[in-house]
């Protein structure tokens, strides 16, 4: 999919992309193109006399490979974040910022692209330049970051209540839960690291005045602000990993000091059967009257008393 943005007035405005021209790509200052097709890929290779990069190449870790200049402009290939099945993925949009035009290709919808137009449709995007509209993008960029991370922090208070105060909670759904919210947090981590790279080599390698130097601060201040709460959130789910497997383990044990009180409780009446069950000619009690309720009683009784000690020193 392929759609057209122009500053209109100090404003970026969505352009009419049903049947795209040449003179159209020429006037627009913002190309964004979602899951290109073919045709839409050769008529903007076309324009700009290179090729488009592919998925490939694009999803490359290499700095080199990342962050580069030629003669089709800045290359830029930064890390989004996006929902897929109620969990956190990442998408690398490849940026071209030429002095008139700024192109993107991605192979994904995103929240932060879909945001910026609905800002566009309302008249609330202002630029100047395409190197203005780059540094909007990230911005939003970070600000979609920030509710990401305030998403997570709300669903790690929910966790903490199930593992710390709620007594009929399944703590195996509680470590899920956090191994999710953990692996959220990683990739929130990644692409503040990434956007972090991709400011900085803008910083170096395009016009700046004192507006986007004052943007370009902001960013930064707000990735620095958002990687520490990164952090404390690593420590949190830590913690609360660490708890729920303690807690596991506590339940555990007490099953196991469960069976190892029954045994201790029933090894004294069983080796009392063992002896009077031997198969010995002469055994004194074996016509005794009372021979039979007399071992019945020692059973019981030498059951009794373990269980009473036990009792008594708070063990069960």
């Amino acid at each position: 999919m392929l759609r057209l943005f122009e500053i209109v007035r100090g404003r970026i405005t969505e352009q009419p992309s049903e049947q795209v021209t040449e003179q159209q790509l020429s006037d627009a200052v913002w190309v964004d193109l979602q899951e290109p097709q073919e045709d839409e890929r050769e008529l903007l290779e076309k324009m700009l006399r290179t090729e488009l990069p592919e998925s490939e190449d694009v999803d490359e870790i290499e700095a080199s490979a990342r962050y580069f200049i030629d003669a089709a402009g800045v290359h830029i290939h930064s890390l989004f974040l996006y929902q897929s099945e109620g969990r956190h993925n990442t998408s690398t949009v490849a940026f071209i910022l030429q002095p008139q035009r700024l192109i993107t290709v991605r192979d994904n919808e995103l929240a932060d692209f879909r945001l910026l137009r609905m800002r566009a449709r309302r008249g609330q995007v202002e630029a100047l330049s395409a190197q203005e509209l780059a540094v909007q993008v990230f911005e939003q960029k970070v600000e979609n970051l920030a509710d990401a991370l305030e998403d997570i922090h709300l669903k790690l208070g929910e966790v903490s209540y199930l593992v710390l105060e709620d007594e009929s909670a399944e703590l195996e759904d509680a470590i899920d839960l956090l191994a999710k919210l953990e692996d959220s947090n990683g990739k929130v981590h990644l692409c503040l690291m990434d956007t972090r790279r991709s400011i900085t080599f803008l910083q170096r390698h395009i016009h700046i005045d004192s507006t986007l130097q004052e943007s370009f601060r902001d960013i930064t201040r707000d990735i620095d602000t958002l990687m520490a709460h990164t952090g404390f959130l690593f420590n949190k789910i830590n913690f609360l990993m660490d708890s729920t497997q303690g807690f596991i383990n506590i339940e555990q044990n007490q099953i196991i000091k469960i069976f190892s009180i029954a045994a201790v409780v029933f090894l004294p009446p069983t080796m009392i059967a063992s002896i009077y069950g031997m198969n010995f000619q002469e055994i004194p009690e074996l016509k005794w009257f009372f021979g039979y309720p007399w071992a019945l009683g020692l059973m019981i009784l030498s059951g009794i008393a373990p269980y009473a000690y036990f009792k008594k020193k708070g063990w069960l």
